[in-house]
């Protein structure tokens, strides 16, 4: 009998330092005692996993994952920690895997790399990289990544930095092979990436989620045409849960409101019936009742067929109370629902 892994739920945030009325953002320090609180409710309210990204801008308060996930597994007990993403292309890969081992034996076992190209590019010049460069960092720090996880000690050449002949690389996880995802948004070429390398993916859904549907089914397909088997899908959304979809939308639209202006400004101005629309049946934003938020998971899994759903959360200098009563919603009413509806389906 075959055993099918659970459907995983869990939280991530950038640290993102909205700023208020006045024009003053979120203290950095205060952000960051911020994420470790989140992250310390979360895993004793029983969600599957905790993220933090990677941002080199003067409105995020996390530049390293791995420095922020250490913090947290000395506050957590079972709780996976994952980056959400590595920026690979403007990272050693050599550093990383030594970074995230530490990180995979500090926690016992519980560490994740996602490596993703990066959203924004501010870390190729801070990182004396040739922006003109970008897909050839990722895919040749990735092949390095890989290669690292798989075999030590390591002899490796490419075009983005130094070769290595027979270097050991220490310390090795305590998993027998640390996990590594892909994120990708949207581009059909890092999902096939993914794919033909066997590695599981993530799709951000910022927009209509119907349109990531072509992207899960290509991600399959490549990966038959390859001789493989399918990896996992993972799935991002913004979030934030009330018991009542007016109280949510209520409370949440000021915040994220300030979010989208300040910190995703390519968006565009969001009004509140906006809001309302990508908070619907079928958009892209999980704001409102857990009731509303499980239905539209269980429709996204249909479409999309993941098998793990991680929330942003705490957006917009959103309180820390609101935050942590979202995330104990999440899990005590909304993770239990999904899983019992998918038992039974």
């Amino acid at each position: 009998m075959d055993l099918v892994e659970p459907f995983e739920i869990g939280v991530f945030t950038f640290g993102e330092l909205t700023k208020d009325a006045a024009g003053r953002p979120i203290d950095p320090a205060r952000r960051l005692a911020d994420v470790l609180e989140w992250a310390r409710v979360a895993d004793e309210a029983g969600l599957d996993v905790f993220g933090v990204g990677e941002h080199h801008r003067d409105d995020f308060a996390i530049t390293s994952p791995q420095m922020v996930l250490s913090a947290i597994a000395a506050q957590t007990s079972r709780i996976r920690l994952t980056s959400t993403v590595t920026v690979l292309s403007s990272s050693d890969p050599v550093r990383v895997f030594e970074d995230f081992a530490t990180l995979d034996l500090l926690s016992g076992g519980r560490a994740e790399i996602t490596a993703g190209r990066g959203a924004y590019v501010e870390s190729f010049p801070l990182f004396g990289q040739a922006l003109e460069r970008y897909d050839e960092y990722f895919e040749d720090r990735l092949d390095l990544l890989l290669r690292i996880r798989s075999r030590n000690p390591v002899t490796w050449s490419g075009t983005t930095r130094p070769p290595l002949d027979d270097a050991g690389i220490w310390p090795r996880p305590l998993q027998d092979e640390l996990p590594i995802w892909i994120a990708v948004g949207g581009t059909p070429a890092s999902v096939v990436r993914a794919a033909t390398k066997g590695l599981p993916l993530y799709l951000a859904i910022l927009g209509a989620p119907e349109r990531f549907a072509p992207l899960a089914d290509l991600y399959r397909t490549s990966a038959r045409q390859a001789g493989r088997e399918p990896n996992r899908i993972a799935v991002t959304s913004h979030f934030y849960a009330e018991p009542t979809s007016q109280g949510a939308r209520d409370t949440f639209f000021p915040h994220y409101s300030s979010y989208i202006e300040q910190n995703m400004p390519r968006t565009g101005r969001l009004d509140r019936q906006a809001l309302d629309a990508w908070a619907g049946p079928r958009g892209a934003l999980f704001a409102g009742s857990p009731a509303e938020i499980v239905d539209k998971i269980l429709w996204e899994h249909e479409i999309l067929g993941h098998t793990r759903f991680l929330a942003q959360v705490g957006l917009g200098g959103l309180s820390r109370r609101d935050t942590l009563a979202s995330i104990e919603l999440l899990a005590t009413e909304i993770l239990p629902a999904v899983r019992a509806e998918l038992a039974v389906r």
